[in-house]
């Protein structure tokens, strides 16, 4: 340790520090730099600038022997720090003979002494400058602990000039930000991690200061959608902080929803395009048909024609109820639950089903069936589904069979194919919207993957639950439960 202080080197780094800041330098990149001019100036083997808010304070500045210490926490209620907080702004301590954690540390790492002065604005403490000694030779003299005074004051003059200060995470007003913060250094390492960020990640600040970035950093100016490991998307934009360029400010949000909405909006698009396309053109061509060729046609043509412009009509109908069904989210509205007869709902619900597929109904309902409570009205929009659902993948002509039992506690039905039965793995996820088994234009089964979503919304609202599994022997089972009445 010198006997006193290297005054010539204190002042040319000084002016170092003042011609980056006439430069347009700010904030951490001058802090550090007056951080090593003093290590050097004062015979410190490390030095450390400790930024105080109301949840407590950081390192956010080191350098030499202390530049571990950096994105480290100081919990403002510790007695160590209450006590260097009050009293005479500058003194001298020993580390070992304190009981913090840090102190602990630095102490094991032979930084035995230090000199503390508070860094004051109107008597507000905005922060500490440690400079850090090892335990061996005389202490620090008067002089340095005028000089590490002096220091303390020229940061506490940049905070007034808000110069790129404070950058600490707990400040109030970036801990009341509802994006996540981080400050970025040259080296792409984070300095700054305000809380949500941490919230937004989950990787907390003790895990994130003085890592690399866990996601890529976009040019300054620019907007970045990326795709964490876990699923989640998150939009960052960065820029430059002032001065030039050394730290760059990176602002990020959770846009997981609206990924995913977005996804359903193309989704949207690209199933409703295509299973429009069918029905429509079909209808364009047999009544173009009959509008050029009405007298060359016999009545069976022409009856034909109208016949499937009717089925295909029917079909447009149906599939435009389940989109508007599906935007608006529909349930069965504000109605109450009410009890009523599940057996006499099924076998009316059956009767409303078009020919082609009523015709392959098999009904097995017990006597004496128990009510069920709900909303009847929306059983037919179940019963369709499902066994729209049922006829579509199985072979044509083979039986669906409706069955229905009762527990103590709920009343249930089930619709069974002998189809091409379903995936384990696929038992859930049929019931998302816009789902489909097969993708592209050569899929075997048309549909708009509307149909299972809106009868678990139907049969979830009244309290009940729906669920799909392969049948023994080969096709689906889908079954419906509804609380007895």
């Amino acid at each position: 340790m010198p006997e006193r202080t290297d005054f010539p080197a204190l002042i040319a780094g000084h002016t170092v520090v003042i011609e980056m800041i006439n430069c347009g330098d700010s904030g951490l990149p001058v802090l550090t730099q007056l951080l090593r001019v003093a290590q050097s100036a004062l015979g410190a083997s490390g030095m450390a600038f400790v930024e105080f808010a109301p949840a407590g304070g950081r390192v956010i500045a080191a350098s030499g022997a202390a530049e571990w210490t950096l994105g480290r926490p100081v919990p403002a209620d510790e007695p160590d720090i209450v006590c260097l907080l009050s009293g005479p702004r500058v003194r001298q301590v020993r580390t070992d003979r304190l009981s913090g954690k840090l102190a602990h540390e630095l102490a094991g790492r032979g930084l035995h002494r230090m000199v503390v002065s508070r860094a004051e604005i109107g008597g507000l403490t905005v922060g500490s400058l440690h400079a850090l000694y090892p335990a061996d030779g005389d202490g620090p003299h008067a002089e340095q602990h005028g000089v590490v005074g002096y220091l303390a004051s020229c940061i506490a003059h940049m905070y007034g000039d808000q110069t790129g200060l404070p950058v600490h995470g707990d400040g109030p007003v970036v801990a009341a930000m509802a994006d996540g913060l981080a400050v970025v250094d040259r080296d792409g390492h984070v300095r700054l991690w305000n809380p949500a960020a941490a919230q937004v990640t989950g990787r907390p600040a003790a895990d994130a200061l003085n890592q690399p970035l866990p996601f890529p950093l976009p040019p300054s100016g620019q907007v970045l959608d990326h795709r964490l490991p876990d699923g989640r998307w998150l939009r960052v934009t960065s820029g430059e902080l002032p001065g030039p360029g050394t730290l760059r400010v990176v602002t990020f949000r959770d846009i997981t929803d609206q990924q995913r909405r977005d996804n359903d909006r193309d989704l949207f698009v690209a199933v409703t395009s295509h299973e429009l396309r069918t029905p429509v053109t079909v209808i364009k061509g047999y009544a173009d048909t009959l509008t050029d060729h009405w007298e060359s046609l016999t009545d069976a043509d022409r009856r034909m024609a109208a016949r499937v412009i009717g089925q295909r009509a029917n079909e447009l109908a149906r599939l435009v109820d389940r989109l508007l069904s599906s935007a608006a989210e529909a349930g069965p509205g504000e109605e109450a639950p009410a009890p009523y007869d599940l057996g006499d709902a099924l076998r009316t619900a059956v009767l409303d089903l078009p020919a082609e597929l009523r015709h392959r109904i098999t009904l097995d309902l017990p006597a004496g069936l128990p009510k069920a409570l709900g909303h009847r009205a929306s059983l037919a929009t179940v019963l369709t589904e499902l066994c729209t659902n049922a006829g579509k993948y199985s072979p044509p002509g083979t039986p669906i069979g409706i069955t229905a039992e009762a527990d103590g506690q709920t009343v249930s039905f089930r619709v069974a194919d002998q189809g091409i039965g379903i995936r384990p793995e696929h038992v859930e996820r049929a019931f998302d919207r816009f789902w489909q088994g097969e993708s592209g234009d050569r899929r075997r089964y048309p549909g708009a993957g509307l149909g299972l979503y809106l009868v678990r919304r139907i049969v979830e609202q009244q309290n009940g639950w729906v669920s799909l599994r392969p049948k023994v022997g080969g096709g689906t089972v889908a079954e419906v439960r509804l609380p007895r009445g």
